[in-house]
């Protein structure tokens, strides 16, 4: 979370000032939509980690519950994915579009073996949050593709 936050706070604010600068009619819909999709997990998790009560692997924290499905992972997920999806339209080179695709989803995905290795969650939780990430994301995809289309451009003026 200390390094996942802090990009997408980051990519939030790029995008927010690309967005105003280039004087895109809700400007700043996009942002504000990351910023809730990474406000739901919490929301979400939290609460199911409570209902299901899942242990902890063997070693970690003998006694203590409620693991599945992983904040962490999702965090991640959601955090790279988000601020991908905000840059995207500011990546004109293709190549640049898949470094930023490519970035996201490594350090998405190394965060849950790295849990998973620790100790501090099983394979399923990560699993869970990764899934659960990929809905957040998905939404978030279409809400903000969504607007963009209703409004005649694809997010960059000349695109």
């Amino acid at each position: 979370m200390t390094v996942a936050l802090p990009v997408l706070l980051a990519a939030v604010a790029y995008a927010a000032r690309r967005a105003r600068t280039a004087g895109l009619p809700r400007w700043w819909l996009p942002p504000l939509a990351a910023a809730v999709a990474m406000a739901v997990v919490p929301a979400l998790v939290g609460p199911l980690q409570a209902a299901l009560a899942r242990p902890a692997p063997p070693g970690a924290l003998a006694g203590e519950t409620g693991f599945y499905p992983s904040g962490h992972a999702a965090t991640a997920a959601v955090a790279y994915g988000a601020a991908a999806l905000l840059l995207l339209p500011w990546a004109a080179a293709p190549a640049a579009r898949r470094l930023l695709i490519t970035a996201a989803l490594v350090l998405a995905l190394a965060t849950g073996p790295g849990l998973v290795v620790r100790g501090y969650h099983w394979p399923l939780d990560v699993l869970a949050s990764w899934a659960l990430s990929v809905a957040l994301l998905t939404v978030l995809y279409g809400a903000v593709h969504g607007v963009r289309r209703r409004h005649g451009t694809q997010g960059v003026p000349g695109r």
